[in-house]
């Protein structure tokens, strides 16, 4: 080990977007550009060359765990003379609202299930472990909504040690963001897939209790990107949603359907400087440095830079 100061010593290994997308080696490209458009969300931008330069040798780098992990498990099952069911890889992706957590989420999906050894892969959001609305309001809690508080974390983690189990059927609520609820009665049933991929916020949080959800993680991904950046993006998908989705007299934010666009554009700065900055910072940003691999966005939505921890 070098004992000179200047020698930076980092956890990670750092890779420019050229370097990254070096490592795609010869895997092809599987989506085509309609494939693509349904799994980009509102307000977000991401092109076939950023799925071949960024999100294919992501796939491949999970493959190649997800094939490790499968051979371990063999290993294990032979030395303990078990017949057990292989439980699945499972991937934390975490990150700020409006930063494109739910898009990167897709992508990875759709190309995860497209290698050959691991063709089932489900994606389950943490949203659906919100507590219902009625619950915030009596808490009052909805202006806290997405903090670490705002979830039902004994559910979510019973819900994480079943799949890890190999329990052959595994129920998690859904969530409605048009009425920004718990959908009740509704489930997202998980039948032993090879992969699933758990999208959300805090998934990369610690706390106080014995167990964490993110212990329960074989690989965990991080999507950065600047806090200016993430704040116009913000704003941006806001007045999106203010033209189409909010016009649904179903939505919670039918409300605001006839906000001006001034008005609109400060009711979505005070919602993020007030409730989501002080989330990202308190509580999302801080686990960065916890996830195995952390992508860098530009304002322009590409990943600039990509950070790989080292073993």
């Amino acid at each position: 080990m070098s004992s000179d100061p200047a020698v930076a010593i980092s956890r990670f290994i750092d890779f420019s977007r050229a370097e990254w997308a070096r490592l795609r080696a010869a895997t092809p490209l599987p989506l085509s550009e309609a494939q693509l458009r349904g799994l980009v969300g509102v307000n977000e931008r991401m092109s076939l060359a950023e799925v071949a330069d960024i999100y294919l040798p992501v796939s491949r780098l999970l493959n190649l765990y997800v094939a490790a992990m499968q051979k371990l498990h063999d290993v294990t099952a032979t030395f303990t003379g078990s017949s057990a069911p292989r439980v699945p890889f499972v991937i934390g992706l975490a990150g700020s609202v409006a930063v494109g957590k739910s898009t990167a989420a897709r992508v990875l999906q759709a190309l995860l299930a497209r290698w050959p050894s691991h063709p089932h892969v489900d994606l389950v959001t943490t949203d659906g472990f919100l507590w219902p609305r009625h619950v915030l309001e009596a808490r009052g809690l909805m202006q806290r909504k997405g903090f670490p508080e705002s979830y039902d974390v004994r559910h979510l983690l019973r819900f994480l040690s079943e799949l890890k189990s190999g329990a052959p059927e595994v129920w998690a609520p859904v969530y409605s963001h048009l009425t920004y609820d718990i959908v009740e009665g509704e489930f997202q049933v998980i039948r032993q897939p090879d992969v699933v991929i758990v999208e959300g916020l805090n998934v990369l949080q610690t706390g106080t209790g014995p167990m964490f959800v993110s212990d329960f993680f074989d690989f965990s991904i991080y999507v950065d990107a600047d806090e200016a950046d993430v704040e116009q993006w913000y704003i941006e998908r806001f007045l999106m949603l203010r033209d189409t989705v909010f016009r649904n007299p179903s939505s919670y934010f039918h409300r605001d359907v006839d906000l001006t666009r001034e008005q609109a554009i400060e009711t979505a700065r005070t919602l993020w400087r007030t409730i989501n900055l002080p989330n990202l910072r308190q509580n999302v940003l801080p686990t960065r440095e916890r996830a195995h691999l952390i992508l860098e966005k530009g304002r322009d939505h590409a990943v600039r830079r990509v950070r790989l921890r080292r073993l």
